[in-house]
């Protein structure tokens, strides 16, 4: 029986300014052993492609970074490992895409018109697909390039490569509106998106910490080195995660759901630690763990009648804050 490969190659930078020999190619692979050097030859060629990709959107997201002003060709060279005749070609490429960059003899890599806002948006879609796992949603790529503009692409780039080698990096961070943390040193772990925001998972004076992506007005690389957090650990930290906080606390709750939510619940998983225990009535208990009780009250509250907290006390505490905190609204 034999089964087909087919790879289609789209360019980081615009859909259709591939090359022609990358536009799209199918291999029919027989399962035979003769044919077994042709399987790794595609996957080589698509790990070379993947890699080329990000190179190249990180080339532009470097000399958009006011932190990398004035890199020449045998800098970029040596970041990324490769002979500057690469770098030339990288160059090329994104010339081809309707990136105006070019090397300048004094200089250094310059761009002599940025990126429309529309291109750093598809650039971030595409350049996240590369470095992180799962899907992303539109509206969080929207928000974040809406606010910072070129920036955006710029801080992300710096922020990822700080985490593929290990380096500190120096944020300024927007707390609340007109209120500004500068030179903030972190250890940057992962860029995800959750609850229609970019976010920044670091280790932050030992502790896990995030931050929003929108709020790193400007992010630049420390001279410092880290230690890495394991990738098991990391994992931990989302596994109680309900929504988009992330520490390293753990709660366990109990929750009782009425029918009517029972039915809605059932099919769906908010977390991997939940149980179900179907109750008289058509109800259900619910029990999980999580990491934030602030969290999982808000969540509480939204869902109205039919949700009750039957532990632990200090969450249905919160819940009851909440709800006469918006009881107050309508006095």
């Amino acid at each position: 029986m034999g089964f087909l490969v087919f790879i289609k190659s789209n360019s980081p930078l615009e859909r259709g300014d591939t090359p022609n020999a990358c536009r799209g190619v199918s291999f029919i692979v027989l399962n035979s052993p003769l044919f077994y050097p042709k399987i790794a030859f595609i996957l080589r060629f698509m790990l070379d492609f993947r890699i080329k990709f990000k190179r190249q959107i990180e080339i532009l997201g470097l000399c958009l970074s006011k932190s990398y002003e004035g890199l020449t060709l045998s800098d970029l060279a040596e970041k990324f490992g490769v002979e500057e005749l690469t770098i030339k070609r990288d160059l090329n490429d994104l010339r081809a895409s309707g990136i105006s960059i070019h090397s300048q003899k004094g200089f250094g890599v310059v761009l002599d018109k940025k990126p429309s806002a529309e291109k750093i948006r598809e650039l971030i879609k595409q350049y996240s697909a590369l470095i992180t796992t799962g899907s992303f949603i539109d509206k969080s790529t929207a928000l974040l390039v809406t606010r910072l503009k070129e920036e955006a692409l710029a801080n992300m780039v710096v922020l990822q490569t700080c985490i593929d080698s290990n380096t500190m990096a120096v944020i300024d961070y927007e707390k609340d509106a007109d209120i500004y943390e500068r030179s903030l040193e972190i250890s940057p772990l992962l860029i995800f998106q959750a609850d229609n925001y970019w976010r920044l998972l670091t280790l932050n004076e030992g502790r896990i910490k995030q931050f929003l992506m929108n709020k790193i007005i400007h992010a630049k690389p420390s001279p410092r080195t880290f230690k890495p957090v394991a990738k098991d650990k990391i994992e931990d930290l989302f596994k109680h995660s309900f929504r988009s906080w992330i520490g390293e606390d753990t709660y366990n709750i109990k929750l009782s759901f009425s029918s009517y939510w029972a039915d809605r619940l059932k099919p769906k998983q908010l977390l991997d630690s939940e149980t179900f225990r179907t109750l008289p009535g058509g109800s259900i208990e619910y029990t999980a763990t999580v990491n934030s009780l602030d969290e999982i009250a808000g969540w509480i509250v939204t869902r109205g009648e039919g949700v009750l907290v039957i532990e632990p006390p200090e969450l249905k505490e919160k819940v009851i804050s909440l709800a006469k905190g918006v009881l107050k609204n309508y006095k």
